[in-house]
């Protein structure tokens, strides 16, 4: 009886320490782990973040482009504004000068009316006075402008 009740300690003691190694046992596997765990705990955030931020970087090359992309549309219809503008006033400028042309044309059509019917004026002043001489003489009888009357007295016997 007392030696089933030693192998019981016995027995029950070793049940202990091997609980107690198997205890230790892990906690050593799990403080050994532990190391390899945050060690790939780290890598994984380390990559996490370069990835992050990589996409952090093509996030902001993309805005940028779009950014600039907007500013080359902006660019490119101030220019063609410009352009347009630039056409309508050469347009206008060109309208301008034809109908400054067409003034002059005209303002020159005016003074060479006017210069002939000074001239036609002039003309039939001149033919006027003209006329008005050779009356006066015909009138007055000068240069042979009418036969000569003849008178005679004769007497009637």
């Amino acid at each position: 009886r007392q030696q089933e009740i030693e192998e019981k300690l016995i027995e029950e003691e070793t049940a202990r320490r091997v609980e107690e190694l198997v205890a230790k046992r892990v906690e050593e596997e799990l403080e050994k782990r532990k190391d390899e765990i945050e060690r790939e705990v780290l890598r994984r955030v380390e990559e996490a973040k370069r990835i992050m931020e990589k996409q952090l970087l093509e996030e902001l090359e993309r805005q940028r482009q779009a950014e600039l992309a907007a500013q080359k549309a902006r660019e490119e219809e101030e220019r063609a504004k410009r352009e347009e503008l630039e056409r309508i006033l050469e347009e206008n400028n060109r309208k301008i000068a034809e109908a400054q042309a067409k003034l002059a044309e005209e303002q020159l059509k005016i003074v060479e009316e006017q210069r002939k019917i000074h001239e036609e004026r002039m003309k039939l002043e001149q033919e006027r006075q003209r006329q008005q001489k050779e009356e006066q003489k015909i009138i007055l009888g000068k240069g042979k402008s009418r036969p000569k009357l003849s008178f005679s007295l004769k007497s009637q016997d």
